[in-house]
């Protein structure tokens, strides 16, 4: 599922809905062709299908079917895509949490963050052969460049869970789900190949 979360983190807004608005019928049609690449993946070979979605419907699907399975802390969940690869996440981020588990030094960035606010993240999603792995390349807190690492931190703090107790690691690599074979990221769209 970590494919689609990533897929899912693409955002823009329905050109036809009102600003702000994602629309239901985009958010039920990305399920819709999510669970036909799911009932594809569980088909007994690859078939080369390919399936896109754009960014509209990623982002109706994120913001009105997953943002609710979220932790609490992180709100406004938002992704472009940019292309070639490239996709740029961003949401509303209580880092309250993660100052009061920082060391306090001076040189530990965490230390002078509070609050809600947003953290902008850009990197590239590369698949092939059924695996991917997510290239970070920057990150902004309220439009600040912060270290990769504050980012690895919020996001190991905001993902552990009984099953995941050190969190997801972002630059780990992981093999995609449902027999995909790759996600190609194109500026506005993202097609899925099986």
């Amino acid at each position: 599922m970590r494919p689609f979360i990533l897929l899912a983190a693409l955002a823009a807004m329905d050109g036809g809905a009102i600003a702000g608005a994602p629309s239901p019928q985009k958010a039920d049609l990305f399920e819709l062709k999510l669970s036909n690449v799911l009932a594809r993946g569980a088909a007994a070979e690859s078939t080369g299908h390919r399936t896109e979605f754009a960014d509209d419907e990623v982002n109706a699907y994120l913001q009105l079917r997953l943002a609710q399975r979220f932790p609490t802390g992180v709100a406004d969940p938002s992704v472009t895509l940019v292309g070639q690869g490239r996709l740029s996440a961003r949401a509303v981020v209580d880092l309250d949490g993660l100052r009061k588990k920082s060391n306090g030094g001076w040189f530990d960035p965490a230390a002078y963050l509070a609050g809600r606010l947003p953290v902008t993240a850009t990197g590239t999603l590369k698949t092939a052969n059924g695996r991917g792995q997510l290239e970070l390349e920057s990150a902004e807190v309220s439009g600040i460049p912060v270290p990769l690492t504050l980012l690895q931190e919020l996001v190991t703090y905001y993902t552990r869970s009984s099953d995941l107790p050190n969190g997801v690691n972002l630059a780990e690599p992981f093999i995609l789900p449902s027999k995909i074979q790759r996600i190609d990221v194109d500026p506005g769209k993202a097609t899925v190949v099986q």
